[in-house]
């Protein structure tokens, strides 16, 4: 975030709001005292600092350069304040900054001013800004940071710009600081389109000496246009590439394939059902009453049983179809609006959106609640409510102590946890509340095509592959299969140095895992059922969610052999994130699979039950 030199008063018409729309109240004295009080209250919960600028300048008008963080090229997600390290700011005072949005606080953007003074358009020789005494403390930190090959990030106009603190030669063990900093800046009118930066001056390393520190600013006309300029930022050739396009293929006709199995299921059954009520006329008494039921059809009057755990399973559920909204939306948001172009601006969106569609939550898991008989149903609200905050937390604080310990710039501010927390308690929990009471109200009545029998029939012994552990564990193969490719790029945009753009890729990828996940769960099930074993809900929702399995497995193969991630802390925040990643992967995928066999099972149900009917009142006539 870049501040304009002229403009330094925080003004509540010129705040953006980062978590919600992204949209200005340039004049809030236009509005009446309530939408004031609103404008501040939604400034103060998301943090927003002053943002005055339009990303254009005048002739010789201030650029800010703001220095972020600085860590280990081999970890991106470990990270440390600039001047943690024994750097010297430049002279000029420094610029009081808060977090822009909610997003960067929780990702540990910590950007602090420079001390440099740019003027735009305005060239600057080598010039020295600050010197440095390197005691023995000091150049042991520069050691170390040069010996694990220390980068560290600024950014000037919102444009990020990377530079390796040192390099050694391993044969004389001698180790190197680079001590220039050449900036060159393209500008495209009136607005900055392209920053380099080039790191000169290599002085060698050496107790009780004293370091100085320059840089210089050379301006250039360029053609780049701004909403271009963050092209040369992105991979074309990494992620466009040809196994990226396989990969969809290969899925696409993965797709069509299962859809015709499950086809083909439906059809059999149907057409089985026509050939058996037609000859009903030459079986006898005893043919009909035997020769009729068969398979799933035996199990028919207890396959809407409720599920075990009701609450727990609703709540599920309802956060499954909650994850769900909230993945497409941010998908379709970061197509329409590149929200890689702005620091955070993705998290950003995802809780504004988590928190907007939390009725959806209550509504699903409430009424899937209500229609199993469920009593006590504000405690399930309440589960419903937290359970993903509550794992998001819990994982996120956890690793935050040690992020503490180790002085890491991805500890969360206290500020970040209050708001957080302010968010779950007054805007998730009173919104899944009413989506609770709307889904009672509205879908909580059980529409079951049959009845349930009275008393529960007995399971019978089926083979080893049919049981519902067997099915779970092979359930997630095909899903995992369809997204495996997308995973390794997913994976490397975020724990590698890849900026993930291609979000019309994930588009498909999430809609051809909803297809595949649909079709083996319903296969799953119908073998299950044709075993006449009628406990389907959480074994269709298990197989489904068995998915992340594979994905977290998957993790630990890309840790060891794609990463060079080692430590206490590195290896906490990898797999920490990764299990959180994988479980709302997992009880999305769940959500999804069960939703699709609900409705087959109701399906092949009523069509069993309509069609016999039909046939028999045909017969009754004729």
């Amino acid at each position: 975030m870049t501040l304009s030199g002229n403009q330094r008063r925080c003004q509540i018409s010129n705040h953006r709001l980062g978590p919600c729309l992204r949209g200005r109240f340039h004049h809030c004295n236009m509005f009446q005292n309530i939408s004031r009080i609103l404008c501040v209250l939604l400034v103060l919960i998301s943090r927003v600092g002053c943002d005055e600028h339009d990303h254009s300048y005048e002739d010789g008008e201030e650029v800010v350069l703001w220095m972020n963080t600085v860590g280990p090229y081999h970890n991106r997600q470990e990270t440390y304040e600039y001047f943690s390290l024994p750097f010297c700011r430049g002279p000029k005072e420094s610029i009081g900054h808060y977090h822009e949005t909610l997003g960067e606080a929780l990702l540990g953007v910590e950007l602090e001013f420079s001390g440099l003074d740019i003027d735009f358009k305005g060239d600057l020789d080598r010039t020295e800004y600050c010197t440095v005494d390197l005691t023995e403390d000091k150049y042991q930190a520069f050691v170390y940071a040069v010996k694990s090959h220390y980068w560290y990030q600024m950014y000037i106009d919102d444009l990020p710009i990377w530079g390796i603190v040192g390099e050694f030669e391993e044969s004389s063990d001698d180790f190197y600081i680079w001590t220039h900093k050449k900036f060159d800046i393209g500008v495209n009118n009136k607005q900055i389109v392209d920053v380099n930066l080039t790191s000169e001056s290599k002085v060698k390393l050496a107790p009780n000496i004293k370091i100085p520190f320059s840089y210089e600013v050379k301006w250039h006309p360029s053609q780049v246009k701004f909403e271009n300029r963050f092209d040369k930022y992105l991979d074309p050739n990494f992620f466009q590439h040809r196994i990226h396009w396989f990969s969809i293929f290969n899925s696409f006709m993965m797709v069509i394939f299962l859809v015709g199995l499950v086809s083909m299921i439906l059809m059999r059954t149907l057409r089985k059902d026509y050939a058996r009520y037609s000859k009903e006329d030459d079986l006898d008494d005893m043919e009909k009453d035997l020769g009729d039921e068969y398979g799933w059809k035996q199990v028919h009057g207890d396959v809407f049983r409720p599920a075990s755990h009701a609450m727990l399973f609703s709540a599920l559920v309802g956060t499954g179809y909650h994850i769900s909204i909230v993945s497409l939306c941010v998908i379709i948001f970061a197509i329409i609006g590149e929200l890689y172009t702005e620091r955070g601006s993705l998290l950003s969106t995802a809780i504004f959106v988590y928190a907007a569609t939390s009725p959806v939550n209550g509504y699903f898991g409430g009424s899937l609640y209500a229609r199993m008989g469920g009593k006590v149903w504000i405690r399930q609200m309440l589960l419903s409510a937290f359970l993903l905050p509550a794992m998001v937390c819990g994982t996120a604080f956890f690793i935050n102590f040690i992020a503490i310990y180790y002085h890491a710039s991805r500890a969360i501010p206290f500020g970040s946890m209050v708001a957080v927390t302010c968010i779950c308690i007054f805007v998730i929990l009173p919104l899944t509340l009413v989506g609770t009471v709307l889904g009672r109200n509205l879908a909580g009545t059980p529409n079951y095509p049959c009845r349930i029998n009275a008393v529960p029939r007995p399971i019978p012994e089926k083979k080893w592959f049919m049981e519902p552990a067997v099915i779970t564990v092979l359930g997630g193969v095909l899903p995992f299969g369809s997204i495996f490719i997308e995973m390794y790029f997913i994976f490397t945009s975020f724990w590698a140095y890849k900026i993930y753009y291609v979000y019309g890729f994930m588009l498909l990828v999430f809609l051809i895992l909803t297809v595949v996940t649909v079709c083996v769960t319903i296969v799953c099930t119908y073998f299950l059922l044709n075993a006449e074993d009628y406990r389907w809900q959480w074994t269709s929702f298990l197989a489904a969610g068995s998915t992340a399995g594979y994905v977290y497995m998957y993790s630990f193969y890309y840790f060891f052999f794609k990463t060079k991630m080692y430590g206490f802390f590195q290896t906490a925040f990898y797999f920490g994130y990764m299990a959180l990643f994988s479980l709302a992967l997992g009880i999305m995928c769940g959500t999804i699979g069960y939703s699709g066999t609900r409705l087959f099972v109701h399906k092949i149900v009523a069509l069993k039950l309509n069609r016999g009917g039909f046939f028999r009142q045909q017969k009754r006539q004729s």
